[in-house]
């Protein structure tokens, strides 16, 4: 039996301070559970490794350690996660070097030391949140860093020898205007990450920044202005040399992150860590968000089934969401390769969905792809809700 590829995602909670767009579950008061927690994810760890048909069905190709803030936690937890994962993938025959192994860390919480110990633990993959390279709207969205700390950190990593490095840049903030986005834009091009990854603000119910606009202190973006503002990203990025692959991912070629790929290709993955999600075998499921419920679910695992299952797929939910996380991608959906999973034809099977959404011109149907339309670019909620 051929083994299948598997992602890793490793959680981790803590953050020096909230942003306040943010609405992940992460945390900036607990600091004092560090030790613990990281140990019951190494728990966690163990607890998918010892399963004998876990190791048999699955090759890991990818490990995401996102967060919350993981350059916040001192480098040996960091160490420690990877050295198990590492132990327990060489036994398990798998070449530890060739897995893109990612790490999210933010300015103001990385230093010369904190990136070599990453480089030493084998991580090949930075993603460094700046945001934006005007101060004042870094400090208007809760960062706790500037520009010139966030430059400090990206040329120490290069010096350190990382040369895969990606740049998230934000889009639609408050008193944000298109000379801010002209000027960021330039200074991140001019540094040539491999990888710029661009969101639009989301306004979440009950982050800081929706009391704030609720509270008539900050002021919503106007959508037309937000739209302008990607599009120009778009066309800045593409002519110089970023292929845009993705709705908010742009890649200099053969950079695009694996790991976000093989999640839109519908490859399985695990979460570990509070309030991660995973989807093996046709079922999606989660962890608890509660951090000290989880660290407690870990110490007492043996006793109890300690996951929430979500969603068990059906064929038919399989099929419809290839199209949805297909329909992410800039190249789309690829009819043979939907064949060769699943037998049926999209064209055929979903004739109804797709001749409304080219009818609308937010699709193109092209040989054997199935891609979005600009117009579909800007309005791609209403193509994925087809398929929901």
């Amino acid at each position: 039996m051929e083994s299948k590829e598997l992602g890793i995602y490793i959680h981790i909670p803590f953050c020096k301070q909230k942003c306040y767009y943010c609405d992940f579950v992460s945390f900036s008061n607990k600091q004092n559970l560090i030790e613990q927690y990281i140990e019951a994810v190494k728990k966690e760890i163990n607890k998918y490794f010892k399963d004998e048909n876990f190791l048999k069905s699955y090759n890991v190709t990818t490990i995401y350690i996102g967060g919350g803030t993981p350059s916040y936690i001192d480098s040996k937890y960091i160490l420690e996660i990877l050295k198990l994962l590492e132990k327990n993938l060489i036994d398990n025959k798998t070449k530890f070097d060739d897995i893109e192994i990612t790490i999210e860390v933010n300015p103001g919480t990385v230093d010369k030391e904190k990136l070599e110990q990453y480089k030493k633990a084998k991580i090949n993959r930075l993603s460094i949140g700046l945001q934006s390279t005007n101060n004042n709207l870094l400090k208007e969205i809760g960062r706790i860093h500037t520009f010139e700390q966030f430059l400090e950190a990206y040329n120490t990593a290069k010096k350190v020898g990382f040369d895969n490095i990606n740049v998230d840049l934000m889009i639609g903030l408050p008193n944000q205007n298109i000379e801010d986005i002209k000027e960021s834009l330039a200074q991140i091009i001019q540094l040539n990450p491999t990888h710029i990854s661009v969101y639009s603000l989301i306004i979440e119910e009950g982050t800081a920044i929706e009391k704030l606009i609720r509270e008539n202190k900050l002021k919503e973006m106007d959508e037309e202005l937000e739209r302008n503002m990607y599009w120009y990203v778009k066309n800045t990025l593409e002519l110089n040399g970023y292929k845009h692959y993705e709705i908010s991912n742009f890649a200099k070629k053969g950079k695009e992150s694996k790991h976000n790929m093989n999640c839109w290709l519908q490859k399985e993955y695990i979460g570990i860590g509070t309030a991660t999600h995973s989807y093996m075998k046709n079922v999606r499921y989660s962890n608890c968000n509660n951090i000290e419920k989880y660290i407690k679910n870990m110490e007492e695992e043996e006793n109890k089934n300690i996951y929430e299952i979500e969603e068990i797929q059906e064929l038919e939910d399989r099929k419809k969401e290839y199209m949805l996380l297909g329909l992410r991608k800039i190249d789309g959906v690829q009819v043979s390769k939907f064949k060769e999973k699943y037998i049926d034809n999209p064209l055929f099977i979903y004739r109804k969905e797709l001749n409304l959404l080219v009818e609308e011109g937010l699709i193109n149907i092209d040989g054997d792809f199935i891609r979005l339309t600009n117009k579909g670019i800007d309005f791609a909620n209403l193509v994925w809700e087809e398929f929901v």
